[in-house]
């Protein structure tokens, strides 16, 4: 699979499979988030993987009841540990970088056959209180990842690039 086929095929998997990740595919898919460029190379994401079944069904709790969160054999909980580092253009580093790195994962998933979906709806306090997270450190995301239960493509409802790209003024 090339870069291209795995943007494409990326979808938001949210039913998984009941079956475990190889640790060899977890490995390979956290080695490129750690590959991920960063703002000043400052490399402020840390990742939490939770494959304990008790602490998965506690982050549901955390994630506002989305139950897919659990279901996923692991759970990768993006965190960022910073100085809130600001760039010069003005915003901060670390949402960014973890981003980045992020994304790098769940293109290195799709390769794998494994599926993954950004979480950005949970209680920053209540998972820090779950995987004993220190106070300074910031939860940006949670992120399932799993075999899809269904791994067929999904038609993705984009905007045209005429609508989103303007050259040389806006």
């Amino acid at each position: 699979m090339n870069i291209i086929d795995a943007i494409t095929t990326r979808k938001s998997v949210r039913a998984y499979l009941d079956k475990s990740v190889e640790d060899e595919k977890l490995n390979s898919i956290l080695e490129a988030g750690r590959l991920a460029p960063s703002a000043a190379n400052l490399q402020e994401w840390r990742f939490v993987v939770v494959r304990d079944s008790d602490k998965r069904k506690k982050l549901v709790e955390a994630a506002k009841g989305q139950s897919f969160v659990g279901e996923a054999p692991v759970v990768l909980v993006a965190c960022a540990e910073t100085d809130n580092h600001v760039m010069t253009c003005g915003q901060l580093c670390y949402p960014i970088d973890v981003a980045i790195a992020l994304d790098h994962i769940t293109l290195a998933a799709v390769e794998l056959g494994l599926g993954t979906c950004w979480i950005g709806k949970f209680n920053e306090k209540k998972v820090k209180e779950i995987l004993g997270i220190p106070e300074e450190i910031r939860v940006v995301e949670l992120m399932p990842l799993g075999y899809p239960s269904d791994p067929s493509p999904v038609e993705k409802s984009r905007l045209p690039l005429e609508k989103i790209v303007k050259y040389e003024h806006w």
